[in-house]
């Protein structure tokens, strides 16, 4: 079992102590699919500086049976015998993380006006609002479980930013056309929705980084696309805000041509 344990970490790019299990500073994502290898992103950071560090994720232990951390000769020897080499470590995180970042244009992340939003009659949760969002069809009818966050009078005629390219979604006899972004606590307890800068027009695409770099934004995704490859499921979980409350992938800020996107108030949280 400690050969078996020893080989499945190998092979998600982990290395073996004899006390604990280590996240080595690579991505694998042929050995576990894409989906699987960016729950192994939070290490990117230390793999470029070729580091190692600990982790008491449930992800990474999830195969805890099979994975234990034996310090057995036979469990080290074949860790060797698979393990990546060291000194390609950083250069294999590295290339990992920009494969993700090049995924990050495949998203269409726009803003929006909100013209007007109402309780779903058949959802206590959801409301459904009309955005525009610059299509020459007039607004989109989308749907979002903020009831209980934001208050109702506090989205008409709000700013707001919408990822444009979903497939669109039938929620209790309504169908969605898109997601607003917001921003929450660990807890969700507490939801912001992320607000475009001062100026902005509705229908402006939103990218990350300096202003440069919006020369070198890609074509978005079909939304086919993003459900088939899971863009978003690989998007989402590095996007955050900082101490500044601005919503960033990575450390590339989110931005219009009037500005950077934020949130009110909500430090260090999950944009989704």
């Amino acid at each position: 079992m400690a050969m078996v344990g020893a080989r499945v970490l190998s092979r998600a790019g982990l290395s073996m102590t004899t006390s604990a299990c280590v996240i080595s500073p690579v991505f694998v994502a042929s050995s576990f699919g894409r989906k699987k290898s960016i729950e192994y992103a939070a290490a990117a950071t230390a793999a470029a500086a070729g580091r190692s560090i600990i982790s008491s994720s449930p992800v990474l232990f999830s195969f805890s049976t099979a994975l234990s951390c034996s310090s057995s000769s036979s469990a080290v020897s074949s860790l060797e015998t698979d393990a990546v080499i060291p000194s390609q470590q950083p250069a294999a995180a590295a290339a990992a993380a920009a494969d993700v970042a090049a995924d990050l244009d495949l998203l269409d992340i726009r803003v929006g006006k909100i013209l007007k939003a109402w309780k779903h009659p058949e959802a206590d949760s959801l409301y459904v609002e009309e955005v525009d969002v610059g299509e020459a069809e007039g607004p989109r009818t989308i749907c979002s479980g903020l009831v209980k966050y934001v208050p109702e009078e506090e989205l008409q005629d709000r700013a707001v930013v919408v990822l444009s390219n979903l497939k669109p979604r039938n929620m209790r006899g309504v169908k969605s056309n898109g997601m607003l972004l917001a921003a929450s606590d660990a807890a969700h307890e507490h939801v912001e929705l992320l607000s475009p800068p001062p100026g902005a027009m509705p229908g402006e695409r939103i990218w990350f980084g300096s202003e440069a770099d919006q020369a070198n934004q890609a074509a978005s995704a079909t939304p086919n696309q993003v459900q088939k490859k899971k863009i978003w499921e690989t998007i989402q979980p590095l996007l955050k805000t900082t101490d500044e409350c601005t919503a960033v992938f990575q450390d590339r800020p989110m931005r219009v041509s009037a500005g950077i996107v934020t949130c009110k108030s909500l430090k260090g949280a999950n944009v989704s």
